[in-house]
């Protein structure tokens, strides 16, 4: 890729912005159920149609606000660039770096079952080869716990956020990545960025350890433990599995195409974010769905465990973004809300004095700094009601 430029957005990490899609007029898709008003659904469409333009193939939205009876689902654009296919309510997408909030909660879940303790170490869980990975980069794992890692304060460098990371990739698409090549790009392509606890730096491989953890408690793999652990049939999340070659008869049925600088990932090797980090495929409906029982204390079994998942982190260098575990903390409209984002397009965003969630994901991401562009503006609609 030539001449890239580095952004850094909240919860994003790494975008490399060069060149741009050409589209014709976008093509607009959406379902309403129980909406209190019409124009509120003809409203939020709107959003969605004025996002479609050359550079943004298309885009998919959930709007869930049980206190205003709207469930609305909707989307505009083209799924695919090349075959113009019109982008469906429905379709699936990688939602990347918000597999970490059900990673978090999956976590939090083991530690309410008395499974773990936040204060553990790492090296309690980790494999011998992955705990000798990290003392030869510098590490201690024994003195890093599983709320370093939840709270991005373990001081793990990122590998996801090398521009060497993103060369191998755009490179070799199809390699097949393992946590534990990803782990030594941890040590090789960077150094420890603090002590444990000292301060607060996003790092997706804290997140694949986590992901290890998981594997390693429940003893199965983290698709499934994230399905019994979070009881996601039973909240009704029909479209949200882990991307891999055991659910390959229904990765592929309905997943967009999503955009990296107007070049086209859907072949990416779901390895690349797999592991904890991301792995996760789902639709914008799944995900306000989960984000809404999550929130109305459907997910943990002791409402405490919410309380300190989303509990405050203080250090003395103030980080970037105020990150809690699995989510971080944001002003929207002059509202609180709870969020997190996703590198390929995707953020969810809870909204706790209106009990209502936005999810969007957008076919390439957004390109100003910030928050997705479209939560401020269909949560405008909301207060208007």
């Amino acid at each position: 890729m030539k001449n890239p430029i580095r952004i850094i957005l909240p919860g994003i990490g790494l975008v490399l912005l060069c060149c741009a899609v050409l589209l014709p007029a976008c093509q607009t898709t959406a379902t309403i159920k129980n909406s209190s008003s019409n124009s509120s659904g003809a409203a939020f469409q709107a959003l969605l149609d004025s996002a479609i333009n050359d550079k943004m193939p298309g885009i998919l939205v959930h709007v869930e606000s049980p206190k205003q009876k709207i469930s609305w689902s909707g989307a505009a654009g083209v799924s695919d660039v090349k075959t113009q296919n019109k982008l469906q309510a429905d379709q699936t997408f990688r939602i990347a770096s918000v597999t970490k909030t059900f990673v978090a909660c999956s976590i939090l879940r083991l530690w309410e079952q008395g499974k773990l303790a936040l204060t553990d170490p790492i090296s309690k869980y980790i494999s011998p080869e992955h705990t000798a990975i990290l003392i030869e980069g510098g590490y201690q794992p024994d003195q890093i716990t599983i709320r370093h890692l939840l709270t991005h304060s373990s001081g793990l460098f990122d590998h996801a956020a090398t521009q060497i990371y993103f060369e191998k990739i755009q490179n070799d698409p199809g390699h097949h990545w393992t946590r534990t090549e990803q782990l030594r790009g941890c040590i090789t392509w960077g150094k420890p960025l603090g002590k444990p606890g000292e301060k607060f730096s996003y790092s997706d491989t804290g997140y694949t350890l986590l992901g290890e953890t998981l594997e390693k408690i429940t003893g199965k793999s983290m698709g499934d433990a994230f399905e019994d652990l979070l009881k996601l049939k039973a909240l009704g999340l029909k479209s949200t599995w882990i991307e891999n070659e055991a659910n390959l008869h229904r990765n592929d049925l309905k997943r967009i195409h999503q955009y990296l600088d107007g070049a086209d990932t859907y072949h990416y090797n779901a390895s690349l974010d797999l592991y904890g980090g991301g792995g996760l495929l789902s639709t914008s409906k799944d995900l306000a769905i989960y984000f809404q029982n999550l929130f109305n204390h459907k997910v943990f079994d002791k409402p405490a465990t919410l309380d300190t998942m989303l509990a405050k982190r203080n250090y003395a260098i103030k980080p970037r973004m105020d990150y809690r575990m699995g989510m971080y903390f944001i002003q929207l409209n002059g509202l609180d809300a709870y969020t997190h984002s996703g590198f390929w397009g995707t953020q969810v965003a809870f909204v706790p004095s209106m009990n209502a969630t936005i999810a969007a994901n957008y076919s390439q991401i957004w390109t100003a700094r910030g928050n997705a562009p479209v939560l401020a503006k269909a949560l405008s609609v909301l207060q208007k009601q």
